[in-house]
Parts: C-alpha cells; sequence; structure tokens
C-alpha cells in the first residue's frame, strides 16, 4: 500500500532526475519550523545571562549553559516518544501539526512574561511539541522515494536546505530585537509553517502520513505481531552503532549555541567597518553555509550514487564528518591561546568564520546522510520510532554538549575545545575502519 501512495504521488513527475513536488512543501514547512527554533536558540542563552534590567533573566553563565544543554538535550529524547505513537497510534501528520502548536504556545510563554516560571512552561512546551514534530516530518521525505532511488541522499539534502533557510534569516531578525519580542517573532514563525502544511498536504502528499504505519494488522479477529527479521535486526543494530558515534559530533557542533556564543560574545572583535556585528548573527554563519554548500553535496551525492564505483559508505561519510568537525576546533585554538580569558583581547572574526565553514562540512557530511539511512534501512513497523533513536542520540549529545560548556568557565576555552576536537578526529578514524562491517550490516 505504501508504494502505491509513492507511486501516486509521485505521478505528475516522472523524471528520475527532478524530485516530487511534496518535497519542496515539507521543505517550507521545515524552514518556518527551524525559523521559530533557532531564532529562540540564538538568544536562549544570551537571554538567561543578561541581566534583569537589559530584559535578560540575571541567570550564572554556567548555570546557562545548564539549562540550554538540558534543553536542546531533551528536545531530541521526546521524537523517540512521538515516534513510538505515531508508529502505533495516530498519523505521521497529525503528529507534525500537534507538535506545532505546542511549540508556537512555548514560545508565546517566553514572550507572554520574563519570568523563570515561564521559561520552564516555554521550554517544556517545546520540548514535547519537538517531539511529535521532528521524528514524523523527516520519516515522510523518506516515504515519498523508493528505497533504492538514487535520489534520496539528494532529497535529504535538499530537505536539509530548508532547516537552514529557517536558520539563516532566524538570528538575523532576532538579533535586532529584545529577547521578549524575539520570542513572539519565533511563534509567528511556527503558525506560518504549520499553516503551509495544513493547507497543500492533501494537495502534494496524497494518504502518505495518514495512517500509522506500524500498527499492527488485524487478521481473523487476531493482531498480528511479526518478529523483525534477522536483515531488520542487522539493519537496526546499524543504526544504533552510527548512532553512538553521531553522538560526539553533536556533542562538538551543538557548542554553536553555548560556549562557541559566549565565546564570540566576549572575545572576538565584532567590529566590521564600523557596524559591531551582533552575537546572535553567528548563528546564520552555520545556515548560510549550508544554503551555499548543500545543492553542492546533493549533486555529488547523486553523481557518485549513479557512477559504476557507486557512492560513498554512510560510515565513510560520517567518519570523514567526525574528522572535519574536530578540525574545526583546532582551528581556533591559536586564536583562544592568544586571549587565554582576557575579554580585553580579541581576534580577528575570520577565526569562528572558518569554524563555523569546517562544521558545516561535517554536517552536511552526517545529518541529512543519516536522516536518509535510518528512512531507508529502518523496519517499517518501527520507522518512526528508529527516527527517533536516531535523533535521540542528539540528546546525549546536547547533555553532553552542556556540560562541556560549563566547564569552559571554570577550566578553560584551550583545555575543552582541545579535547573536543582531538576525540572527535580519533574517534572519526576508528569509525573508518569499522565502515565496512558496519555498511554490511546496512544491507
Amino acid at each position: 500500500m505504501q508504494a502505491l501512495l509513492k507511486e501516486e504521488v509521485q505521478q505528475p513527475n516522472q523524471s528520475r532526475k527532478k524530485h516530487p513536488p511534496g518535497l519542496y512543501m515539507l521543505f517550507a514547512t521545515e524552514a518556518w519550523e527551524r525559523f521559530s527554533y533557532y531564532g529562540m536558540r540564538a538568544i536562549l542563552v544570551l537571554y538567561l545571562t543578561a541581566t534583569v534590567v537589559n530584559g535578560g533573566l540575571g541567570v550564572d553563565k554556567s548555570a546557562a549553559m545548564g539549562i540550554y544543554g538540558f534543553f536542546t538535550g531533551a528536545v531530541y529524547i521526546t521524537p523517540m516518544i512521538g515516534g513510538y505513537l505515531t508508529d502505533r497510534f495516530i498519523g505521521r501528520r497529525l503528529a507534525i501539526t500537534i507538535g506545532g502548536i505546542l511549540m508556537a504556545l512555548g514560545n508565546f510563554s517566553l514572550f507572554a512574561s520574563q519570568s523563570l516560571t515561564a521559561l520552564y512552561i516555554g521550554l517544556g512546551l517545546l520540548i514535547i511539541g519537538n517531539g511529535f514534530f521532528k521524528p514524523n516530518i523527516s520519516t515522510i521525505v523518506g516515504d515519498l522515494y523508493e528505497d533504492n532511488d538514487p535520489r534520496r541522499d539528494g532529497a535529504f539534502t535538499i530537505f536539509y536546505m530548508g532547516i537552514n533557510v529557517g536558520a539563516f534569516f532566524a538570528p538575523l531578525v532576532v538579533g535586532l530585537m529584545s529577547y521578549k519580542y524575539g520570542f513572539l517573532t519565533a511563534a509567528i514563525g511556527m503558525i506560518v509553517g504549520q499553516l503551509v502544511f495544513n493547507l497543500l498536504g492533501n494537495r502534494y502528499l496524497g494518504d502518505i502520513g495518514k495512517e500509522p504505519t506500524g500498527k499492527p494488522e488485524v487478521t481473523a479477529g487476531k493482531k498480528s505481531a511479526a518478529p523483525l527479521t534477522k536483515r531488520e535486526q542487522k539493519r537496526t543494530a546499524a543504526i544504533v552503532i552510527l548512532a553512538v558515534f553521531v553522538i560526539a559530533f553533536w556533542a562538538a557542533f551543538e557548542q554553536a549555541g553555548s560556549s562557541l556564543t559566549l565565546y564570540a560574545n566576549d572575545q572576538i572583535d565584532r567590529n566590521v567597518f564600523g557596524f559591531e556585528v551582533p552575537t546572535a548573527w553567528f548563528q546564520s554563519l552555520n545556515p548560510l553555509f549550508i544554503v551555499i554548500l548543500a545543492p553542492i553535496m546533493s549533486a555529488l551525492w547523486y553523481k557518485l550514487g549513479s557512477s559504476k564505483r557507486g557512492d560513498l559508505k554512510t560510515p565513510t561519510k560520517m567518519a570523514l564528518g567526525l574528522v572535519t568537525v574536530g578540525l574545526g576546533f583546532l582551528v581556533l585554538l591559536p586564536a583562544v591561546m592568544y586571549t587565554g580569558n582576557d575579554t580585553a583581547l580579541k581576534v580577528n572574526i575570520l577565526f569562528m568564520i572558518v569554524t563555523y565553514f569546517l562544521h558545516t562540512l561535517a554536517e552536511l557530511m552526517i545529518s541529512p546522510v543519516g536522516l536518509s539511512m535510518v528512512s531507508k534501512i529502518a523496519p517499517i513497523k518501527l520507522a518512526s520510532l528508529l527516527m527517533g533513536v536516531w535523533l535521540a542520540s542528539s540528546a546525549v549529545a546536547n547533555m553532553v554538549a552542556g556540560q562541556l560548556a560549563a566547564y569552559t568557565q571554570s577550566l578553560g576555552y584551550l583545555e575543552i575545545f582541545s579535547v573536543i576536537g582531538f576525540v572527535t578526529i580519533g574517534l572519526g578514524f576508528v569509525l573508518l575502519l569499522l565502515s565496512k562491517p558496519v555498511a554490511k550490516l546496512m544491507k
């Protein structure tokens, strides 16, 4: 039945080189949702640490980064629960709508009152809402394609551009506002995304995502609960193994919203031709680079996938991503050695730009490729649950990231950035050695 739905949605576009129009509708939905999330994320640590007089909550820097780490970790735990619910009880499209409404309410709570109570209510709603939204929209993208379609990795890279179009504009917009109205803008972005999804969903998705895909079938009054096959068990094991390695990547990458933000705020020379670049704007570097590089990477994956030699193995791509994110931190070491923790000393803005560029390359080798892999090899009855498990690796990573960021205030940036850089590079080489046996599990 699922194959027939895919065929129906792809009918208007028979070319194997073109993507179904539903991809671009999901692109727009994700762009607005990410505008909401990254707009809020860009100012969260700054809002927590700013004084009450300046519109903030006056929280200690170490505590603020702990709160940030817990929040960004929790938003990746709840997708596992949301994935289970949509595999068993509700359709993915309904879950996306529920999640969108909850996240809009969460941002509105942060706007309505500048207090710790409103903060915890708002963050709680955002965490729960993301659990419904995140695993399901990614899985629907995979539902648009057959399992062996060479366009799949490219499609997820294009979809990833949607994430980063929203992520690019959000910090630029909210960075010019007070914290209060930045949160309101994030709420509005979420509402716009939901309007796009619900008004255009039937037209471009057909019946995809309306029913729980893993709901047990009833035959002669009994429910069918067939166990996973050996092939499905191996594929599931491959997802879990790679998720463990990806924890290290996200622990490094998510320093962007915490330690890298504070370092940029305190020790990067942000004066460019007489204009002081708002700290929140640094959060736009990563999505800007992704929008530029994603079409190139998408074309590269498609070309390799269509060649006789074939594409790089998924574990190989991810190993290269780990090495590259580590190099991004090594670039910062000379700057940190010069400034130490002396806020009177500033370094050239290019240090941060190069770091974000390398982190972007690494992200493109890991995140969209991982989403594509899960949608392709996860057993259909566990598709959303395993997408949630994949995202849950980011939960552990973000909590680790929060602790690492907090340690920069006691141990120093040099020590923490060095550890992150060398550990991720080392794990990248380990994964390169394991790429062949892991790839065999994925077949």
